[in-house]
């Protein structure tokens, strides 16, 4: 095998990209820097969006495709591995390969600058970013870098998106067993499940939003203090992988509890349910069933549609897992607490107090830092561009393929190694390591199987969901 890094052609190997050919045009833009791509397809989601002479299928299982790819890698003689979601299992395990390896790996997502950039990081996300968490780091190295084009370049009709996740997911249920049978889906719910659910969700999208305009506007008009915690997807692998729960019920349970020990009396706490939700929890239930073991039913609304911004705006806090709305609150100067593993998660902008001080906390994200860190963040880990329409694929493509080609991911001053945020991770017990994904498995299976099911809250008491 030819040393990594050396000479002038880099052999990239691509994992899976996201639903759409995005990674094709990728690897055709690295092509053209003079660069040798392949592709390695795992279902057949990935061969419907990539299929010609560069690819290579693995059909084998999970558990053995480490020792498969380390032996693919020598093979090929690999410089540089890419895949899109680091966390997913596959991709765990590739990067636990290459790192034994010495093979530069590349990871990229929807941008943190929502809504046409592209996040492409060196190593990979959150949990194992190398993007710096030092305050004073961040405004040094952002010092002097130019102004964010904050410009929507490269916008999409929700619909590409939506399509192309259902022609990818549905093509991993119905095709997989023809020719990829030991393909393990990681998807907390089975797609049909989703889909079916989502329907009549986004046909009434309209009605709810305008339900949830008016609840917005009798909150603010009543001038009590609130807080508000926009819910991510159940389904987002960032909650089982960079989180301490495996539930969003779990974190929302934590948060209650703590609002009603020690929030003051008269606040009221508003849950905001993701404007893509599946249909498939029964939030509102859920929420108000915890809130009134806790004795704070009147005090918690949950809110389904309308302007999150708006909200905001208006909040004496924001709490978080760890969404990119997070940012938005950070944006509006809203005081805001993080309760997983998040890149903003920093002392400065973001409350690093233990949960039940957060109510009480009115230090606001300090604007300087956040510049800073936004302007840092644009000049070494975001491109612009989108993965659902020829434009925005072409550009995110090209500017991706530079940066690769260059080996310059976070640079300027934007890598800092180990990653910063791993230690707080372990201490959290968030499944870091293949190992720990393998261990968990088993459970995570049995949930995403699920249409209905019982289980324990975290006060230990039974909660039906539907």
């Amino acid at each position: 095998m030819a040393e990594a890094g050396t000479g002038s052609e880099r052999v990239f190997v691509f994992l899976q990209g996201p639903p759409s050919i995005f990674a094709r045009t990728l690897a055709d833009e690295l092509e053209l820097l003079g660069h040798r791509t392949l592709r390695v397809n795992l279902c057949p989601g990935d061969w419907l969006d990539w299929h010609d002479r560069r690819c290579t299928s693995y059909r084998g299982s999970l558990a053995g495709f480490p020792a498969w790819l380390e032996g693919f890698l020598r093979r090929v003689g690999a410089s540089d591995l890419v895949y899109y979601a680091d966390r997913q299992p596959y991709h765990v395990a590739a990067a636990e390969v290459a790192g034994r390896l010495g093979i530069a790996c590349a990871a990229y997502e929807f941008g943190y600058l929502r809504p046409d950039w592209i996040t492409p990081e060196r190593n990979g996300m959150s949990a194992h970013s190398l993007f710096p968490d030092d305050p004073a780091l961040i405004l040094s190295a952002a010092a002097g870098l130019p102004a964010i084009d904050r410009r929507p370049l490269y916008p999409y009709a929700f619909w590409r998106e939506a399509a192309a996740e259902v022609v990818y997911n549905l093509a991993n249920v119905l095709l997989a067993p023809l020719a990829y049978r030991r393909y393990v889906r990681d998807k907390f719910y089975h797609p049909l499940a989703e889909y079916l659910r989502m329907a009549p969700r986004l046909a009434l999208a309209r009605w709810r939003d305008t339900n949830a305009e008016h609840l917005i506007d009798d909150l603010i008009g009543t001038g009590l203090p609130y807080y508000v915690f926009p819910l991510q997807l159940q389904s987002d692998y960032q909650l089982r992988y960079n989180a301490p729960y495996d539930h969003i019920g779990e974190a929302a349970e934590e948060v209650i509890r703590s609002f009603a020990k020690a929030a003051p009396v008269s606040a009221r706490l508003v849950f905001k349910i993701h404007p893509l939700d599946q249909g498939i929890e029964p939030w509102r239930r859920l929420l108000k069933g915890i809130a009134r073991r806790y004795g704070v039913r009147k005090r918690i609304y949950v809110i389904d549609g309308g302007n999150l911004n708006r909200l905001l705006e208006h909040a004496k806090g924001a709490l978080t897992i760890n969404s990119t709305t997070g940012i938005h609150a950070l944006r509006v100067g809203c005081p805001t607490k993080v309760l997983g593993i998040a890149l903003y998660d920093i002392a400065g902008l973001t409350s690093q107090g233990p949960l039940d001080a957060f109510w009480s906390d009115r230090t606001r994200p300090d604007p300087q830092l956040l510049e800073a860190l936004e302007r840092l963040l644009a000049a070494s880990i975001q491109v612009k561009g989108n993965f659902y329409t020829e434009r925005g694929r072409r550009a995110g493509a090209r500017a991706m393929a530079l940066r690769l080609a260059a080996g310059t991911l976070n640079q300027p001053g934007a890598r800092v190694d180990p990653p910063p945020r791993l230690e707080r991770a372990r201490a959290q017990n968030i499944p870091t390591t293949f190992a720990d994904q393998l261990a968990t498995r088993g459970k995570t299976e049995r949930w995403s199987r699920a249409w209905t099911r019982t289980r324990p809250t975290a006060a230990g008491r039974t909660e039906t969901r539907a």
